[in-house]
């Protein structure tokens, strides 16, 4: 709230002060108006294109040929350590068991790749919404970390598809408790396992921002977080083991080096304890 003592930089950066609570509510209902449609274009748009988004993008890891296993096959041949990824003969079948499945996954797909691809709009619309209420003071450091989670999101995205999910799935296709049980993956399985790691890792790369919100609020500090590091070490150590069966350290590590990462992005950017009364 601006008194009369402050200087430009802190008065707030919209002209909204004779805005009404109706007005806003109008404001932000255009908001949305704008991202309903937005998104619908998006979503006939990925509709039409789906066949060849399934066939190239998403059912990529089901084949020896996707560019992470022959990547880390060539990588294999120099470094002992690395898991064989050398069988060019890998193939996972998707079937369906369902007489719907197919037509509802291509209408479920299609929104979930347009809301991740609407998410920087997303972002922005939310950015106007709430940028006449900064003081202008603050719209650098909100429009910085509107940015950075923005990033992120799809930083994290990026990992789960090209990781995660790969070395995951791959573990899970190619193992069998019993040599007379064959894998049959159904559709729906493969992809809510697909939807849900790639989805969850961009949630997860949001938590540099997380920490970054909860300290402004005077909840957390860096103190706390390099005080509870080895915890936090053998908590993520867990959280990699649950989510790569495997086994091997390898595949361990590939996911223990991004959370442990950003585990300490958060130390970096979360505020010491006694700047807390500061500005």
């Amino acid at each position: 709230m601006a008194v009369a003592g402050d200087g430009p930089e802190m008065m707030p950066g919209g002209d909204d002060a004779g805005m009404t609570f109706w007005d806003h509510l109008e404001v932000l209902r255009w908001a949305l108006v704008r991202i309903v449609s937005v998104l619908a274009i998006l979503v006939v748009l990925s509709f039409l294109a789906m066949p060849h988004i399934f066939d190239d993008f998403i059912l990529g890891p089901t084949s020896s040929d996707f560019f992470v296993y022959r990547w880390f096959a060539a990588m294999g041949k120099a470094v002992p350590f690395f898991p064989d990824f050398s069988d060019d003969g890998f193939h996972a079948d998707i079937i369906n068991i369902n007489v719907a499945s197919q037509f509802m996954t291509h209408i479920t797909t299609s929104f979930w790749i347009s809301l991740v691809l609407l998410f920087p709009y997303i972002v922005y619309e939310i950015w106007k919404f709430i940028r006449p209420a900064l003081y202008r003071s603050e719209e650098k450091a909100v429009g910085r970390a509107f940015f950075f989670g923005t990033f992120m999101f799809f930083i994290g995205c990026a990992v789960g598809y090209a990781l995660i999910f790969p070395f995951t799935f791959r573990f899970l296709a190619e193992y069998q408790v019993s040599q007379t049980i064959v894998n049959q993956i159904s559709l729906n399985s493969y992809m809510n396992n697909f939807l849900g790691m790639v989805f969850v890792m961009g949630v997860v790369f949001e938590l540099p921002l997380l920490a970054w919100l909860l300290s402004g609020l005077g909840i957390l500090h860096r103190e706390f977080l390099q005080k509870y590091r080895r915890h936090a070490v053998v908590l993520l150590l867990v959280l990699s083991a649950v989510i790569t069966p495997s086994g091997d350290p390898f595949s361990l590590l590939l996911v223990f080096i991004p959370l442990f990462l950003l585990y300490e992005l958060s130390v970096r950017i979360v505020r010491p304890a006694n700047s807390a009364g500061r500005a």
